[in-house]
Order: structure tokens, then C-alpha cells, then sequence
């Protein structure tokens, strides 16, 4: 704030803490990075590169220096531990399994994803993402964020009954 030179009244008249501040900037961003998902998956010409495109999206965050950034502060501890942080991240976990139970409904109803359970693969599909998107956070990936992309989206495939990529 004093960098800003602003003083704490207009703060709080729009927040009412520092976490309350926290909360709004990621929710922020995470709105941010769902509508690019959202609009990868709308110009997609059909649920299997829906669901690669949206793959390579959710990881491709960090890829992106700035970006990577933002996820890291997000990912501190300092943010972690702000009140209300932990729903909002679970808000943005159930909107990121809807938009992927989504994406493989459209595959049940064309053949593309015969194999699919709904909603359980959307589920373990976000949860295996998940699992990727922090070992590339925690700096202990394998592979840089393309090629877990293509990794997890071939598994993805597979599991969903749809042959991997190339």
C-alpha cells in the first residue's frame, strides 16, 4: 500500500484482510486461465483434440515464464496457508473436473471416448494433472511441462478408449 500510496482505508473498503486479497487475485487468475481452456476446447474441431488442447492449456501455465511466476506465489506457503484459499481452490478444481466431464461427454456421444465412466475419469483425469502441474511447480518434473502434456494426454486417451497421439 505505501508503495502504491494508498493508504489502508480504500484497502479495506474493498477487502476485508490481506487473505481476502489473496483469495481474489487467484480466483482471478484461475478464472483467467479457465476461459482460455474453455475457448482452446470451443475452437476444437472434436472431443479428442478438445481434450489434448485442454490438456497442454492446464500445464502449459508453466511453461510460460511470467506465468510460472504467478503460479509459484500462488503455491507459497504464505498464500496456502490464507483463510479461504483452500475452498476456492477446491471451487477451481470442481470447475476444471465439470469442463472435463464436459469435453469426454461429447466424446461418449460421438465414439470417440468409448470406454469413459463419467464422472470418475473426469475426475482421476484432473487429479493426474494436478499431480503434474505441482511436480513441475515443486521442481521435481522429469520431462518440461510439453512433454508431461503429451504424456498425461495419452494416458488420458488410452484410458478413455481413444488411440494416443503420435
Amino acid at each position: 500500500l505505501s508503495a502504491a500510496g494508498l493508504s489502508t482505508r480504500p484497502f479495506y473498503r474493498h477487502f476485508e484482510s490481506k487473505d481476502a486479497l489473496l483469495v481474489a487475485l487467484f480466483r482471478r487468475d484461475s478464472e483467467r486461465l479457465h476461459a482460455q481452456l474453455e475457448a482452446a476446447v470451443a475452437a476444437a474441431p472434436n472431443p479428442r483434440v478438445a481434450l489434448v488442447r485442454w490438456i497442454e492449456g492446464y500445464l502449459g501455465v508453466v511453461a510460460d515464464p511470467r506465468r510460472r511466476q504467478r503460479v509459484l506465489v500462488f503455491s507459497s506457503e504464505a498464500v496456502t496457508a490464507a483463510r479461504g484459499i483452500a475452498a476456492e481452490r477446491h471451487r477451481v478444481q470442481e470447475m476444471h473436473t465439470s469442463a472435463l466431464a464436459r469435453i469426454i461427454a461429447a466424446g461418449q456421444a460421438d465414439r470417440t471416448f468409448p470406454w469413459a465412466v463419467l464422472p470418475a475419469d473426469a475426475r482421476a483425469i484432473r487429479s493426474v494433472l494436478t499431480d503434474a502441474l505441482l511436480d513441475q511447480i515443486n521442481g521435481v518434473a522429469t520431462v518440461p511441462p510439453d512433454q508431461a502434456a503429451a504424456e498425461v494426454a495419452n494416458f488420458a486417451l488410452r484410458a478413455l478408449g481413444a488411440a494416443p497421439t503420435s
